[in-house]
């Protein structure tokens, strides 16, 4: 018999890759996502395929999913800061009341439930490349605070269900990542970037440009959390790229992959921008055997792409 996962946030642009995923290993999938953030064009190409379902439902308020359950996969949540600052609320409600029921759900049917979690737990990191041993940098009372406590919370409700009810958990630490399916109003510096390169608008770089980001092919990443689903480790793992850079070097390589004559100013920094951000991805290595096989050159390409046929 087919095993069967849960995926919340699965109409989102990371949970839609991850239903494809977990759809062609065979498993059957139920999708479910309330669509704040997510799109059923992300997995219009799965509605109607046997072993697929889609539920359209919040999960801050109950889960019910009839008949076994073998695994979840928390993926809900607003993931970028257009979002997360225009939904306060909402991500500290899915982060917080979201997670105590997908565990909850996790318990009563005996499944393994992988929190995705985020590499904003670090905050603005004063260690550099961060472990998943550095506890972080946070401000709990700025702006950003909704999002990175709302994750900081969840892992430790999930370690909790863990220790206290023996559920079978794991977390994972997502850094910045890129593909088909991101949105390019979504706010965050690789679709805006492609936007206004797109249209030769304005590049927009907050500051100076010297903060540093570490960008993931999505595809490097399900890899990652696939492999990291059927392990049994359960402490937090970093899933990103190692490969840093600038986001003002970035910028100018979305003006060179694109061809486009914009030319690039800047503005204030947001409050709490993390001035780093590069993952030690060590235990990734040793424990899934996994570290990121697509260059930043060839998922540049492939992403640009596919906002060209979303464009056109």
């Amino acid at each position: 018999m087919a095993k069967r996962i849960l995926i919340t946030g699965g109409a989102g642009f990371l949970g839609s890759h991850l239903c494809d995923r977990y759809h062609k290993e065979g498993w059957d999938v139920i999708c479910m996502d309330n669509l704040i953030t997510g799109a059923t064009s992300n997995i219009s190409h799965l509605i109607g395929k046997e072993r697929f379902e889609f539920i359209k439902h919040d999960v801050t308020n109950y889960i019910v999913v009839d008949g076994d359950l073998d695994m979840i996969l928390h993926f809900a949540s607003p993931a970028s800061p257009i979002d997360y600052l225009e939904m306060p609320i909402q991500t500290l409600k899915v982060g917080s009341l979201g997670t105590h029921k997908a565990l909850g759900l996790a318990r009563a049917k005996n499944a393994k439930l992988l929190l995705a979690s985020t590499s904003e737990v670090y905050g603005d990191p004063l260690e550099h490349p961060q472990k998943e041993s550095y506890w972080g940098n946070v401000n709990p009372t700025g702006y950003r605070g909704v999002y990175d406590e709302a994750k900081r919370f969840a892992e430790a409700m999930t370690m909790a269900y863990h220790r206290f009810h023996g559920i079978d958990t794991s977390i994972v630490r997502i850094f910045n990542t890129y593909g088909s399916r991101m949105r390019l109003k979504d706010g965050r510096a690789l679709p805006t970037f492609f936007r206004q390169a797109m249209r030769n608008e304005p590049i927009t770089v907050f500051g100076d440009g010297s903060q540093t980001r570490s960008f993931t092919y999505v595809d490097d990443l399900v890899e990652g959390i696939y492999r990291l689903s059927l392990s049994s480790e359960v402490e937090p793992v970093n899933i990103g790229n190692p490969e840093e850079i600038t986001i003002l070097e970035f910028a100018k390589e979305i003006l060179e992959v694109t061809g486009s004559k914009s030319e690039i100013i800047h503005e204030e920094l947001p409050h709490d921008d993390p001035q780093v951000r590069q993952p030690d991805i060590t235990k990734a290595k040793k424990v899934l055997n996994w570290e990121p096989r697509i260059s930043r050159s060839e998922g540049l390409k492939r992403t640009l792409k596919y906002f060209k046929e979303q464009i056109g």
